[in-house]
């Protein structure tokens, strides 16, 4: 997911989005542990989708 399409979604869009992508990171890391999935380059790239919402999140929060 890319900065400007967090930018453009509502406070309750990004609330949602962040709990979505923090259960989707939750079961790649399980599944990763229980046997390699095929692509873990995804963990990563879920990790860092959960950093930028929670980021634009708290920017938001403080302004």
């Amino acid at each position: 997911m890319k900065q400007s399409e967090i930018k453009n979604l509502s406070a309750a869009e990004l609330q949602e989005k962040l709990s979505e992508l923090k259960r989707t990171y939750a079961d790649l890391k399980t599944a990763h542990t229980i046997s390699p999935i095929e692509n873990p380059l995804q963990i990563r790239t879920i990790r860092r989708a959960v950093a930028r919402v929670a980021t634009e999140i708290t920017k938001r929060e403080l302004q």
